[in-house]
């Protein structure tokens, strides 16, 4: 008789509140929230069972939902800056296994801050304890820098060496290896963690991962750098974004998403918003590509029709229930609601996103909104946003 497969639970921390980046485990890196990047990679690991995001944010909630995973809500005393992941972890597991009726087997922490975290990786993890018998494992990048520490008075002191002796410099190939902890993924044996309290005891093993992922997001620089990066290390993650093969319809909220959501009045009353040219090229090169094509709007402003005449694409605007239009110009045009992309800024478009395939939150949409989003993208509304997303759609096609 074959012997049942273990229960390997990832648990994913990921507080609401971020001061070196605010509203960090939702800052959309190529596209796609941190959160859910990493819920993805777990869901699509051979050996994980079911993927725990920890939380005591709406936003994060919705968005870890909405990539598939189990949310499970944080106290407030396991939620401050000063509080361990190990306590998120545990928390999560014993509220895991007294909502399924289940004993979690090996428990994993991924951390959605490490942006190009990959399936191998958390497959190595969990391999290493559910079947290869470790205790604790945890994902490493060979390291083969020189390591070094002020002394208690550097003045005097100066610095010495870590990991070598300053009076020698071996070649690299003479060294021992030095391991750099990715700070990535760790999985541990449920039962030893309860015990011990923290995710190293017993035997541990180290997992190489490929350096050229480590990453690790803790401030704005990192960010920058992740978003530099993702379109490299990307290439190969399937169906983060859109195509074109995904869609036939680009529906688009107005103010907030192709406006910066500022309004200039001028002495007579009259509104002016800005717009960004780069949205232009976008919409127009989606109509080229024989795109369905909807402004959506709730204000009634004689400039969002004036720029609906401009860009050529139709206009609902004044609209009290923008989720109830859109179902009925989906259905006078044909298209079926999951291949429609979405739009959207603020919580009144929630209703939409609830409605199509392909909900898109700008960058600096209302953290709910961008929980909610299948995508974020990185340029703010009014600053080439749309633009953006014709990029994604239709790549090397949009000129």
């Amino acid at each position: 008789m074959t012997a049942p497969s273990p229960c390997v639970l990832a648990v994913i921390p990921a507080r609401g509140g971020s001061k070196g980046v605010p509203a960090k485990n939702l800052a959309a890196v190529g596209g796609v929230p941190l959160v859910v990047r990493a819920v993805m990679e777990c869901r699509a690991s051979r050996l994980v069972t079911d993927v725990v995001v920890s939380t005591d944010d709406a936003g994060i909630a919705a968005a870890a939902r909405g990539a598939g995973a189990v949310v499970i809500q944080r106290p407030t005393d396991i939620a401050g800056d000063t509080a361990t992941s190990e306590a998120a972890v545990i928390h999560a597991m014993d509220a895991y296994e007294a909502s399924h009726d289940t004993t979690v087997d090996v428990v994993l922490l991924v951390q959605c801050t490490s942006p190009f975290i990959i399936r191998e990786d958390i497959d190595g993890v969990a391999a290493a304890v559910a079947e290869k018998g470790a205790d604790t494992a945890l994902t490493v990048a060979p390291f083969h820098g020189f390591v070094w520490r002020e002394g208690e008075n550097p003045a005097a002191d100066g610095g010495d060496g870590v990991n070598h002796d300053k009076s020698y410099r071996p070649r690299r190939q003479d060294r021992p290896q030095d391991f750099l902890e990715t700070g990535a993924a760790y999985a541990m044996d449920a039962r030893g963690f309860r015990e011990a309290g923290h995710r190293f005891f017993g035997r541990t093993d180290l997992v190489r991962t490929d350096p050229a992922r480590v990453l690790e997001i803790d401030d704005p620089h990192d960010l920058a750098r992740a978003r530099a990066l993702a379109p490299l290390l990307d290439a190969e993650r399937p169906g983060a974004l859109p195509t074109r093969d995904d869609i036939d319809a680009v529906v688009l909220d107005f103010d907030g998403t192709q406006t910066d959501d500022r309004v200039l009045v001028d002495s007579e009353g009259r509104e002016l918003v800005a717009v960004h040219r780069g949205d232009g090229l976008g919409i127009a090169a989606l109509r080229r590509a024989e795109l369905a094509l909807l402004i959506l709007s709730t204000e009634k402003n004689p400039v969002v029709a004036a720029r609906a005449r401009k860009l050529q694409v139709p206009v609902l605007h004044g609209i009290d229930r923008k989720d109830l239009a859109l179902k009925q110009w989906c259905e006078e045009q044909g298209i079926a609601p999951e291949r429609v992309l979405y739009v959207g800024n603020d919580v009144n478009d929630l209703p939409c996103f609830g409605l199509v395939g392909w909900p898109v939150a700008v960058a600096g949409a209302h953290d709910v909104v961008r929980g909610a989003a299948r995508a974020v993208t990185s340029t703010p509304g009014g600053d080439g946003a749309i633009r953006e997303i014709a990029s994604w759609i239709l790549g090397k096609e949009l000129s």
